[in-house]
């Protein structure tokens, strides 16, 4: 089967791999039709994490079964699935908690909890950017899909990580309707955050960032972009506030945060969630934080390569904050916001702009990984297929917007990629 290999910092290369294979009788193998790029595989694109060479990258992933072990009792063979990011075993302690994110059984590690798929630290599991996929345990880690998940591929393929990720992190921060919400970062998981408090009923959302292609999607779902090259998101917030600071505030980041200048600070987003909250406010962190960054002590420091940053504590302290952090447990969302979908309430393929085949995945590392203009989200299709309007657009999100202009098409602005293209069809 062809998959995209890491194969070293900044080098992605797709080529014939061994077939993945039932290997336990609670085993499904999973035919991938979609699956994305995401922020966090970046950190192992660029080297910044023990990521192993020769390993499938992928954990957002959809597809079809194709095979089930002989303990499965759930999932059929044809069934439309998308896989959460977490492997889990829905037994261990964690997992009767709904930890999901923190299964014991499927960390090889004794003194490790969390697996995932095609991820550094997080077991050996092979990525699914690649044309089959081994899913342990399928019956509790696959939820499956409607009769309309093949033509929404592009919306339901958000479950498996981003979605959930930025639901979370309103989560963590305690995000109710009527709330003012702070995020900090407009990639995929800053804009599902910040959708995501939208979609709680938040009364006013800003979103910090320095790409404007990224803050324009933001202000698009109806929130306030705040580019951070030239405003300090602090500053707007509490001149916004009478000087208090907003509720609550989402951090999407991670350890790689850096100016508009491009100086690395693992601090940066931290500690003006910090500044930019109230008091007695609650933060939410699901922006990437590791114990050892291989490339930190050259792009910061020391400490830094050793997962410790110079954080503002004695504010937040005095302040009465509240941090939540970590991976998303995203069985705990999936259902729920699946059907949010579903119903038509929520559209996540809204932040889609690239829609490719798997061959395109080195070209594709290289200019997401160098946030290109208009590069705000990267799909892949490794079974050559796509949704079922036909084959992949070449065209960007705002490509489509400016061709829907010309045409005096209303309502443009608020409408996803499949959408535009539906409404720009003779």
């Amino acid at each position: 089967m062809k998959a995209a290999v890491y194969e070293g910092p900044r080098t992605v290369t797709v080529k014939d791999v061994p077939d993945a294979k039932i290997e336990h009788p609670c085993d499904i193998l999973v035919k991938i039709t979609t699956t994305n790029i995401c922020g966090s595989d970046l950190h192992m694109y660029e080297g910044r994490t023990s990521f192993e060479t020769g390993r499938t990258l992928g954990h957002e992933n959809l597809g079809q079964v194709v095979e089930v072990g002989q303990a499965i009792s759930k999932v059929k063979v044809g069934d439309w699935v998308v896989l959460p990011f977490n492997i889990a075993c829905g037994f261990c302690k964690q997992c009767e908690q709904g930890l999901t994110n923190y299964c014991l059984t499927m960390q090889p590690k004794p003194d490790m909890a969390g697996a995932a798929y095609g991820f550094a630290e997080m077991g050996p599991y092979q990525g699914g950017q690649a044309e089959l996929l081994r899913v342990p345990y399928g019956d509790f880690n696959a939820l499956r899909l409607g009769e309309d998940a093949a033509e929404r591929q592009l919306d339901y393929v958000m479950l498996a990580d981003i979605f959930p990720t930025g639901y979370h992190a309103t989560e963590m921060a305690g995000v109710k309707p009527g709330d003012q919400t702070i995020v900090y970062g407009a990639g995929p998981v800053g804009l599902m955050a910040a959708y995501s408090a939208i979609l709680k009923g938040a009364g006013r959302v800003w979103v910090a960032d320095h790409h404007p292609d990224r803050l324009r999607l933001a202000e698009e779902i109806g929130a306030i972009p705040i580019n951070t090259a030239e405003q300090d998101p602090s500053e707007v917030v509490k001149e916004a506030t009478l000087g208090l600071g907003a509720d609550n505030g989402c951090e999407c980041v991670g350890y790689q945060a850096h100016d508009p200048q491009g100086q690395e600070d693992a601090t940066l987003t931290m500690n003006g969630l910090i500044d930019s909250v109230r008091f007695t406010g609650g933060i939410g962190v699901v922006g990437v934080f590791l114990p050892e960054d291989p490339g930190g002590a050259e792009a910061q420091g020391e400490l830094e390569a050793q997962g410790k940053v110079p954080l503002d504590f004695g504010m937040l302290w005095f302040k009465g904050q509240r941090i939540g952090t970590g991976q998303a447990p995203v069985k705990r969302y999936n259902r729920a916001l699946r059907d949010l979908i579903a119903g038509g309430r929520a559209e996540p393929s809204f932040l889609v702009s690239h829609d490719l085949s798997l061959d395109e995945a080195p070209s594709a590392y290289e200019h997401f990984d160098n946030r290109d203009d208009g590069w705000t989200k990267v799909v892949l299709h490794p079974n050559g297929s796509s949704r079922s309007a036909g084959g992949s657009s070449r065209h960007t999100l705002q490509e489509l917007r400016q061709e829907a202009k010309a045409q005096g098409i209303e309502g443009r602005s608020h409408m996803n990629k499949q959408q535009l293209e539906r409404a720009l069809k003779p």
